[in-house]
C-alpha cells in the first residue's frame, strides 16, 4: 500500500475514532464520516466493504495502538511493576474523568451497543480486551516476581480490576462526575496494598 493510500485510510480510522468516541457507532452515517474526513465514498469502498467492516477495522486499529502503549508502559525498567500498574489506573483515570462525562475509549462507548450488532465487531472487542487482560496479569506477575506486589492471583485479580473500572467508566459516563473513578482507585490502592 502506498504512503498516500496508507496515510487516506488511516485517516478515514482517525476521524472515525473522534466521531465514533462521540456519538456512537450506530448514529454515525457514512455521509457524516466522509464529510468530517473530507474523502470521497470511493475511496472509502477502496479500503472497506461496509461500514461493519470499517467498525472492525477501527477497533482494530485502536487496540493495537493501546496494546503498544500498554507494552511501553510495562517496559519502564526504572519502576517497579506495581508503580507500572498504578500508572496505568491513574492514566485512565486523568483521561476518562471529563466533566462531560466523554471518553475515547472505544472499549466503553461500544462494547454493549456492538455486542449483539455485529459479530465481527463483538469478536474484535473480546480480543482486545483479552489482550489487554494479558498485560495486566503480566505486570501483577512481574511485580509479584520483583516484590513490589503480594496479590496470590495476578489473572484473577487483572480480570476483576478491568472490569471494576469499564463499569466505573460507564457510571462516570452516567453521572457525569468523577466519583465512580475516585472510588475505583481507592478501591485498587485497597487491594495491592493489603
Amino acid at each position: 500500500m502506498s504512503k498516500k493510500h496508507h496515510d487516506t485510510c488511516q485517516h478515514l480510522l482517525d476521524t472515525g475514532h473522534q466521531i465514533i468516541a462521540a456519538r456512537g457507532f450506530s448514529s454515525v452515517g457514512l455521509t457524516a464520516l466522509l464529510q468530517q474526513a473530507e474523502v470521497p465514498k470511493g475511496s472509502f469502498y477502496h479500503y472497506f466493504k461496509s461500514k461493519e467492516q470499517f467498525g472492525q477495522a477501527l477497533l482494530e486499529d485502536y487496540f493495537s495502538q493501546y496494546l503498544a502503549q500498554l507494552d511501553v508502559l510495562f517496559n519502564q525498567a526504572e519502576l517497579t511493576a506495581k508503580q507500572q500498574f498504578m500508572q496505568y489506573w491513574a492514566e485512565w483515570q486523568r483521561r476518562y474523568c471529563s466533566a462531560d462525562g466523554r471518553s475515547d475509549c472505544l472499549v466503553v462507548k461500544l462494547s454493549a451497543e456492538v455486542a449483539d450488532l455485529s459479530e465481527s465487531m463483538r469478536l474484535t472487542l473480546k480480543d482486545g480486551t483479552d489482550q489487554v487482560i494479558v498485560r495486566l496479569t503480566r505486570c501483577i506477575a512481574t511485580g509479584v516476581a520483583d516484590g513490589s506486589l503480594t496479590i496470590a492471583q495476578p489473572e484473577f485479580t487483572a480480570t476483576s480490576l478491568y472490569q471494576l473500572w469499564l463499569g466505573a467508566s460507564l457510571l462516570t459516563k452516567l453521572h457525569r462526575d468523577q466519583r465512580h473513578l475516585d472510588l475505583a482507585m481507592q478501591m485498587t490502592k485497597q487491594l495491592l496494598d493489603g
